[in-house]
């Protein structure tokens, strides 16, 4: 048999992430590469000045009256007092006059109109003198005509379009928009445009909706600059090289390749930047992005962009972000940045400097940071991100309650104004993060998923607001109260029923495998997922288990853990496994079958030192609110007849 050649990429120059940015940033000259353009003041927000701008018109342009009252020369109004008031003729002495108007020749001063007693209509009473200029707007007093309003290089905010039309500048030279050419590449990829609802639930394994092109097209725009997406192009360097080709020579001034940057047998981004031109960085020791590739082709940046999104994001806002802004004369932006503890011990890999998104939230007066999976191709590790933690590639990882630094990406008082919600994982949590945001105001709910044990744990640390629990009491049927009074002696808590849920086994449409219970797990033709141990589901499948009399090691996948309903649903969905344990509502919702093994109780525990507290009343009166029973119940395999239901436990009863 002919063996076959799999030419494997190998990483060139792997670099840190500042040697790779000095080389970028050695490697091309930024400074005057933008043409201008003229464009409409008013149109002008958000552009970046590619002159100085000078006023041609002062302003105000007369001296005006900077309050309601009378118009008088002010060495006319001296000595006057209370004692020996000062009479003025009007038309001679004093003029009225409104805010804003024209002062009359000869006149420097406005005495308020509440300080003047007028006699007569003729004669007027005043008690006090006025100083020279006394309320009056001189003219240029705001802008002086050829002052310089902006420098070049300024970003123009929705201010400066006030001071410009006030200046009388009603056109300004802008640096033209740098221009983006994003190649998406790989033959997996179809793409959204023209794709419906059918097409898209119709695709095959191994096929992906193409999504990576508008995100760093939209970040792109976010920065000021304009991009273009061209065609998908499948795995064919050729077609890739000639599309870089075209944008080279088209006017594009960065060039981003999607796909192909790492080193895998068709990954093409590495080859078509060397033969086309120069190949500075393939490889940099951040985690995600690890893949980039950094080129020059005739003298024009293209980056090879890793496939997965979180990566490209980081990459992005690494280097082409920072590119952008040196383009447009600008300043790196800067996220806000915030110090927080670490509500567990984080492991990292010595050598890789590593972006780890996490939730924040401020739990007492400490403002804890809890991780979010670290999948590289897991888009929402982002979007549910309140912050980034950013590992120093020399360090093993962050221990417990250790300070450290979080980049902000969302602002620091919604992060202030947070429900911390750790432990088991439910779907009614979701439900009850919609109806807290579609009540408006500022609060919100950020869960987080360890398990029901592991959610206890976070009460102990401090770290969170509450937990979701559903610990099963083997001995008397009970849920939660036993666990509670083992592991949170020293602390009173009240037991909140959130619903009553529908536990089982997730199998596929039509039940292939005839699946009827926890005991067909043993029959040795049944490939399973399970679920994290210290969960309230795993404790379940345990105690069934042993009642059974099954050795959980002849179980095939007993050892695979997944972290939430949804995930162990999506296993069943996608054949990876025949079925696991979960509750109904995840079945339902992928519309997979379902074989009923218990009802249970699932609560939420919260400390008695955040009951009392606006956030937690607002919680508990959504809870107990008919629209939210009645959405619950939509989920299916739900109850809701103990919902807000509490039960008090007070430390001195733990003793």
């Amino acid at each position: 048999m002919k063996k076959r050649n799999f030419n494997r990429n190998i990483y060139l120059n792997m670099k840190s992430l500042s040697e790779a940015r000095e080389i970028l940033f050695n490697r091309f000259n930024l400074s005057g590469l933008l043409k201008e353009e003229r464009i409409d003041s008013v149109d002008s927000v958000g552009r970046v000045l590619a002159q100085p701008v000078y006023a041609r018109a002062s302003s105000p342009n007369f001296h005006a009256a900077a309050m309601d009252g009378i118009a008088v020369k002010a060495d006319a109004t001296f000595g006057a007092r209370e004692t020996n008031p000062k009479k003025l003729i009007v038309g001679r002495d004093a003029y009225y006059i409104n805010t804003g108007h024209v002062m009359p020749e000869d006149t420097d001063s406005v005495i308020m109109i509440e300080n003047v007693n007028a006699l007569d209509e003729k004669i007027l009473e005043i008690e006090a003198p006025a100083y020279p200029w006394q309320n009056v707007r001189k003219m240029g007093e705001d802008i002086v005509a050829t002052e310089l309003l902006f420098p070049r290089n300024h970003l123009v905010t929705p201010y400066c379009v006030g001071a410009l039309l006030t200046g009388g500048i009603f056109e300004v030279s802008v640096k033209e928009k740098p221009r983006v050419l994003i190649i998406p590449t790989g033959k997996e990829l179809v793409d959204w445009q023209g794709t419906g609802d059918d097409k898209f639930f119709s695709l095959k394994p191994g096929l992906v909706i193409e999504s990576n092109s508008c995100l760093m097209g939209k970040l792109a725009e976010s920065c000021g600059a304009v991009y273009e997406r061209s065609d998908i192009i499948t795995d064919d360097s050729e077609k890739i090289k000639e599309a870089v080709k075209k944008g080279v020579d088209g006017g594009y001034h960065i060039i981003l390749i999607l796909g192909g940057s790492s080193a895998g047998s068709e990954d093409f981004a590495k080859q078509v930047i060397l033969d086309s031109g120069e190949a500075l960085v393939h490889g940099v020791t951040i985690m995600p992005g690890k893949p980039v590739i950094i080129g020059a082709v005739k003298d024009k940046p293209v980056f090879g962009i890793p496939g997965y999104p979180v990566s490209a994001i980081v990459v992005f806002e690494q280097f082409v972000s920072p590119l952008i802004a040196g383009m447009l004369g600008q300043p790196e932006k800067q996220k806000e940045k915030i110090v927080a503890l670490s509500s567990r011990k984080i492991p990292s890999k010595l050598g890789i400097e590593e972006f780890l998104r996490v939730k924040l939230g401020v739990v007492g007066k400490k403002m804890v940071a809890m991780p979010l999976p670290r999948g590289a191709g897991s888009i929402t590790s982002i979007t549910e991100a309140d912050g980034i933690i950013r590992i120093p590639e020399n360090s093993e990882g962050i221990n417990y309650n250790e300070p450290v630094e979080a980049e902000l990406l969302c602002p620091l008082s919604s992060i202030e104004n947070t429900i911390v919600v750790t432990g088991s994982h439910d779907n009614t949590l979701d439900v009850l993060a919609d109806h807290i945001k579609k009540k408006g105001g500022s609060l919100r709910l950020s869960s987080s998923h360890v398990g029901s044990l592991g959610g206890l744990m976070a009460i102990k640390k401090g770290v969170c607001h509450l937990a979701g629990s559903h610990l099963l009491d083997t001995e008397d049927g009970t849920y939660n109260i036993s666990y509670i009074k083992k592991y949170l002696p020293d602390i009173s808590v009240k037991l909140v029923n959130l619903v009553i849920r529908d536990q089982g086994l997730i199998v596929p449409r039509g039940n292939p495998r005839g699946i009827k219970g926890i005991e067909d797990l043993a029959r040795g033709d049944i490939s399973f997922i399970n679920r994290q141990a210290g969960s309230g589901t795993r404790i379940l499948l345990d105690f069934k288990l042993k009642n059974f009399g099954i050795d959980p090691d002849s179980i095939t996948g007993y050892e695979n853990e997944e972290f939430t309903h949804m995930s162990v649903a999506v296993a069943v969905l996608s054949g990876a496994v025949d079925t696991g344990l979960g509750i109904y509502a995840a079945a339902k919702a992928l519309n997979l079958d379902f074989v009923p093994v218990v009802t249970e109780q699932y609560d939420l525990v919260i400390p008695e030192k955040y009951f009392e507290s606006e956030n937690i009343k607002s919680l508990l009166e959504i809870i107990n609110s008919k629209k939210f029973k009645k959405k619950v119940l939509t989920l299916g395999g739900y109850g809701t007849e103990k919902t807000g239901d509490i039960i008090t436990i007070k430390k001195t009863e733990l003793l």
